[in-house]
């Protein structure tokens, strides 16, 4: 099976001033079609470096970072905007949302960015995944009117309309109560499991873990592991439960 994302002796720099910061140290990826992959590190480890590369908003230093058989280097700022829409569905931390928009606006907009299907359609697909996400009953409200939890469902849902091949979250239950997380999390499942779509997560979240099929673990922009998610889930478990007594020990 040809991989639908390789990821080869990626380097990325960012230079602040004098300062030359390396966010990836030749990280070395491959995630075949239908995987579930979770990325997991400690604040700064890369991880968002590595979603924004996979989703093509940001460029390496060096390496290869081939999506779905581009190689994302050799491809014009169009090709890449094509491979965006009609690919990649992305979850940001920060939503992304456009405020003069309408919650079902946001929703529809790759729909209308893509031009293939009738109003009528993409209608059904807007309110199908609003309904999946707890809000079809905001449908006409602006993202200032919403919760932070409610804006990330909206974010999911405009990720998930263009029923893309490969969907790319970064920490996306970060924003969402325990309950709503674990809709989220059933809905991309069934997604992964019906569609065949691609999900590559980074998270803290323990829960999140749990669904992936292998968890990769980064440090200081390296690449330190592969861990089964039973691992990685008591692996953060420890960690959370050593906190406490840092922070009494300091």
């Amino acid at each position: 099976m040809t991989p639908i994302v390789t990821i080869r002796d990626v380097v990325k720099e960012y230079r602040l001033g004098e300062t030359v910061v390396q966010a990836l140290q030749g990280v070395s990826l491959s995630v075949d079609k239908g995987d579930f992959i979770s990325i997991a590190g400690p604040s700064g480890s890369g991880k968002t470096t590595l979603l924004n590369l996979l989703g093509c908003v940001d460029t390496a230093t060096s390496g290869l970072v081939e999506v779905s058989g581009h190689d994302t280097a050799k491809l014009s700022e169009r090709k890449l905007t094509e491979l965006r829409l009609n690919t990649i569905g992305f979850i940001f931390q920060s939503f992304n949302l456009v405020s003069v928009l309408s919650l079902y606006q946001n929703v529809e907009l790759p729909l209308l960015l893509q031009n293939r299907l009738s109003s009528a359609d993409r209608r059904r697909r807007v309110v199908a995944l609003l309904e999946q996400v707890g809000l079809a009953t905001h449908m006409k409200h602006r993202p200032n009117e919403l919760s932070g939890g409610q804006r990330q469902r909206v974010a999911i849902a405009r990720a998930l309309v263009t029923e893309p091949l490969i969907v790319l979250a970064d920490e996306p239950t970060a924003n969402l109560d325990s309950h709503t997380g674990q809709s989220i999390l059933d809905l991309m499942n069934s997604l992964n499991r019906s569609k065949g779509t691609t999900f590559i997560f980074s998270t803290h979240d323990h829960k999140v873990m749990r669904y992936a099929n292998v968890v990769v673990r980064l440090a200081d922009g390296k690449v330190i592991g592969h861990e089964r998610p039973e691992e990685a889930v008591a692996h953060a478990i420890g960690e959370l439960q050593a906190a406490p007594e840092t922070s009494r020990a300091s």
